[in-house]
């Protein structure tokens, strides 16, 4: 009999769990509420496996993880969450996960998707995890990906062809599937040649060699790049790309993921090198003779895309009080560029109006990581956990976000604002004493009219 610990932070899903996996899966089954119960348990108990939702309150799927392996625990994990984009899944396999299955519409055929998967990966772990069950579930994670999505092994051949790349190439993944030589460049350049799923591993002269701007980069991360392509008619196409490796739970390299979007209306009339005609060959080609060195004018372009995006979110929600649609604004601009802090920061605003506060503090998280200087980014985090606080009773993110708005302040003194939400925080965590005096500074500042306002991106378009 199988030993399993469900950890997932709605308690109807965790019953349904329980009862289908005793009784379909003669397995013994223990839940928890919260990852902090789960990895207690864990550190007296062992499992045969481990359910784990991805999206949860204080620490999410993905740093339960990363816990876990950092702990040097390798009991196989099935991540079974209603997060259905890719880089949530190619994140949580690289950080270790076994397998990645979407809670979709129909919960039993879900339930029968994780009992299979449970199967697979004790039987995995067993008999060493072979490559082909990691790259069965790259497979699944990117056919459930919105995005023109493939992957290739390490062999350069396509394992995974989504229905939305089927529908940009007109090619079916049956043609395709087991393809290599770089036949998968064809759809966009009419010839076979190393695309940017091939360059993940090459340095950034080496990329931009074969005719490729670069936009991003991060380590053991994605790259982001555009160039330029071939329709079937012979008509020039502008192709943003995505392209990574994924990795094994050892570090082992085992496939990389690219995913393709024709960006040509974005970004028309904006030179680029053009195609070489001969590069056909694996080896990097030097640049061909004539051919102009990519200019900024592109990245600035298609930064520009991601900046009207953001103001659009910002017009929704500023004049419309729209915060459902200015969320999806705000996530097409992080499609083009996921470093823009202030984007982050603006959604997690639009998420907290909307009262889904797990949500909003993992926007203004990710801000913080980016801009860890900006008092913007600290003012709106420390308001998101300030608020939690008082709502949960929890004096935990109380002083999470007494120390937040400290920052603020050691940068703006004189913000009237934070001053009396330093006074709000102790006074909610039973300190009346202390917080009157935070109170009276934020009287002084406001009665000698020196207040320094917080600086807001958004204000700039309102």
């Amino acid at each position: 009999m199988l030993s399993v610990l469900v950890v997932d932070d709605n308690p109807a899903l965790l019953e349904a769990m329980r009862a289908f996996l005793s009784r379909a899966g003669n397995a013994q089954v223990r839940t928890a509420r919260t990852a902090r119960e789960g990895l207690s348990i864990l550190s007296s108990i062992t499992f045969d496996a481990i359910v784990l939702d991805y999206d949860m309150p204080e620490i999410d799927g993905l740093g339960f993880l990363k816990i876990l392996r950092t702990r040097g625990d390798t009991t196989p994990v099935v991540i079974f969450t209603g997060v259905g984009r890719e880089h949530a899944a190619i994140e949580a396999l690289n950080s270790g996960a076994d397998f990645f299955v979407q809670k979709g519409e129909n919960p039993e055929t879900a339930l029968r998707t994780v009992l299979e998967r449970i199967d697979q990966a004790v039987n995995g772990r067993i008999a060493g995890r072979p490559i082909g069950s990691l790259q069965k579930t790259l497979t699944d994670t990117i056919n459930f990906s919105s995005d023109p999505t493939f992957a290739i092994d390490r062999d350069g051949k396509v394992i995974a062809w989504n229905e939305a790349i089927e529908q940009l190439t007109g090619m079916p993944a049956s043609a395709m599937i087991k393809k290599g030589d770089f036949a998968y460049a064809e759809p966009f350049f009419g010839i076979k040649k190393r695309m940017l799923i091939d360059l993940v591993f090459e340095k950034d002269d080496d990329i931009q060699k074969q005719n490729y701007l670069l936009v991003s980069r991060v380590k053991k991360g994605p790259v982001i790049a555009v160039t330029k392509g071939i329709k079937p008619d012979g008509k020039a196409l502008t192709l943003w790309m995505k392209a990574m490796p994924l990795y094994d739970g050892r570090g082992n390299f085992i496939a990389s993921m690219g995913a393709v979007r024709d960006i040509t209306a974005t970004v028309k009339d904006v030179p680029l090198p053009e195609p070489a005609a001969s590069d056909t060959a694996p080896a990097a080609q030097p640049a061909a003779a004539g051919v102009p060195e990519p200019s900024a004018t592109l990245v600035d372009r298609i930064l520009g895309t991601a900046n009207s995006l953001y103001k659009e979110g910002v017009r929704l929600y500023g004049h419309e009080r729209n915060y459902r649609d200015a969320v999806a604004a705000f996530d097409k601009a992080l499609e083009i560029d996921e470093t823009l802090a202030h984007v982050w920061n603006d959604r997690g605003f639009c998420y907290r109006e909307l009262g889904e506060y797990d949500k909003s503090l993992k926007s203004f998280l990710r801000a913080v990581e980016l801009a860890p200087d900006s008092v913007e980014v600290l003012y709106e985090l420390g308001v998101t956990l300030e608020t939690i606080g008082v709502m949960q009773k929890n004096n935990k993110y109380l002083d999470a976000a007494l120390q937040t708005f400290h920052m603020v302040t050691d940068k703006l003194p004189n913000n009237e604002s934070a001053w009396n939400h330093i006074g709000v925080c102790l006074k909610e965590m039973g300190r009346p004493e202390y917080s009157r005096i935070y109170f009276d500074r934020a009287r002084d500042v406001k009665l000698r009219k020196k207040d320094t306002p917080i600086p807001r991106k958004r204000d700039e378009y309102l």
